[in-house]
């Protein structure tokens, strides 16, 4: 069954925190309000190479947000994830986040550089944005597209790209997401019900067949009504010998982050 909930150990200590103070979800309350019920103080500033940062004091712990970020639903996911810092890592003094340290992607190499608190924040604020009961029964009996997962992130007041990982986790539809970045593939990762053998293409370029690399070359951002781009199975997957490409229904949503030079990739098949 593919919305079985299995909780990190991030993601169930933002479950209890939200329980613990009488919450089921923070759409209707302020982030603000409940950092400092928790007992620190969020400030709005311009940060110098940094998304958020988070000063433990003695007495008080003050968490700092870059007020220059443009989007409201990122200035919300830098909270959450200074908020998981705070309530896990009470051990550090001072911790400063950018969109590296943040990143949805948490592969080996990443973890290795940046430690395992970095993971656990993404953990810890996925959660306490988009709480699982509630993302399962959101999605639940939905056909999966492009404009889901657009309502779901308005639902939820978050990044396209945070709900697509939610939805690699919880989704009732098998898909593969593949990040890159100027133009190489970082990262990817599919749900264990996808049926096909993915080409790694890890640090290599994006196929040249693929919507990621329509924007890389030609700076193509497709539409809303026009996101769901038809693919060959062999753009992203193994093609076996006996194979014909016509025989498959393969579908990529590419998610562009100009600012950043990102697309992250939602591929999957009707």
């Amino acid at each position: 069954m593919m919305s079985e909930i299995k909780y990190s150990k991030a993601s169930a200590c933002a479950r209890d925190v939200l329980e613990d103070n009488g919450f089921d979800n923070l759409l209707d309350f302020s982030l603000e309000l409940f950092a400092s019920g928790l007992g620190a103080t969020v400030i709005y500033k311009p940060l110098i190479n940094s998304d958020g940062r988070i000063i433990f004091g003695k007495k008080n712990t003050i968490i700092e947000v870059n007020s220059d970020i443009e989007f409201e639903q990122k200035k919300r996911q830098t909270l959450a994830h200074e908020l998981g810092h705070f309530v896990m890592h009470k051990n550090i003094d001072v911790h400063n986040d950018n969109d590296a340290t943040m990143s949805w992607f948490n592969n080996k190499e990443k973890q290795a550089k940046h430690g395992k608190i970095e993971c656990e924040a993404n953990q810890f604020a996925s959660e306490l944005l988009m709480p699982s009961k509630l993302f399962i029964e959101k999605q639940k009996d939905r056909t999966f597209s492009p404009d889901l997962l657009r309502e779901l992130a308005d639902y939820f007041k978050t990044s396209l790209t945070s709900i697509a990982f939610k939805y690699l986790e919880l989704g009732n539809h098998p898909i593969c997401l593949f990040h890159s970045f100027n133009g190489k593939v970082s990262y990817w990762k599919r749900h264990v019900d996808f049926p096909y053998f993915i080409v790694d293409r890890t640090k290599l370029p994006v196929p040249e067949d693929s919507v990621a690399m329509e924007f890389y070359k030609k700076n193509k951002i497709y539409s809303k009504e026009q996101s769901k781009q038809s693919i060959w199975k062999s753009t992203w997957f193994e093609l076996k010998d006996w194979e014909d490409d016509n025989d498959f229904n393969i579908y990529e949503y590419a998610i562009v982050t100009s600012s950043y030079n990102t697309v992250l990739s939602v591929v999957w098949e009707e």
